[in-house]
């Protein structure tokens, strides 16, 4: 077999693979409007594909002796892990004080590390990096190490964190609730909870003019 066989076979695996990955991810991203993630994705991939014939045709008219089979695997495999990269999402792990039951506000913070034991007020902190990739659904634990995974409920339809709406200058939040393990899971218990938000690492547009309003919009599963 050619070197330029051996290629094909290496950077077709390689790309094949990235795609299979990707479309199980998939199954778990968040989608927008009416469409899944999973459905979203599969457009966003067929605009790659479609891209990388158009550019690998063109490379290979301009270089002769670069093969458009070759070329092409080579610019989806960058292309699908470019793709795997903008979908990652961290899987936090969070820890609350025993028999912890309530809402769970993450604070967008201007910290540079995570603060993921929760304090008495279901309050924790996010830096901007983690508050903007998050989507998958959290390991809780309590601090006696039991895990409530079977307490916890999302509050949105299309991913597990309900978010806060608010301007740059307000208090913006990822969302969720931990019931008591007697109870059947609801998502209509909320608190205020905003008053008890350290104001000193939020992470504001503008600090110099304070905080811009104290309402939170989410969105609840139906």
């Amino acid at each position: 077999m050619t070197n330029t066989g051996k290629l094909k076979i290496v950077f077709g695996i390689i790309s094949t693979s990235l795609l299979i990955m990707l479309l199980i991810k998939l199954k778990t991203v968040p989608g927008g409007m009416i469409l899944s993630g999973l459905a979203l994705g599969i457009i966003f991939i067929g605009g790659i594909i479609f891209g990388c014939v158009m550019l690998s045709s063109m490379i290979s008219m301009i270089f002769k002796q670069l093969s458009f089979t070759i070329t092409f695997f080579i610019t989806t495999a960058i292309s699908f892990l470019v793709f795997h990269y903008q979908l990652y999402s961290p899987v936090l792990n969070i820890k609350v004080p025993n028999g912890y039951h309530g809402e769970i506000n993450l604070v967008l913070s201007n910290l540079k590390e995570n603060r993921l034991d929760i304090n008495q007020y279901g309050i924790g902190y996010l830096n901007e990096s983690t508050f903007n990739k998050t989507y998958l659904r959290p390991v809780v634990k309590q601090i006696d190490g039991k895990n409530l995974d079977q307490n916890l409920v999302g509050f949105n339809p299309s991913t597990f964190f309900g978010k806060s709406a608010g301007d740059g200058n307000s208090i913006r939040s990822l969302s969720f609730k931990i019931t008591p393990d007697k109870e059947t899971p609801k998502n209509d218990d909320i608190f205020i909870w905003m008053d008890k938000v350290d104001s000193k690492l939020i992470l504001l547009k503008d600090p110099n003019l304070g905080i811009s309003n104290k309402s939170i919009t989410i969105g609840f599963n139906d």
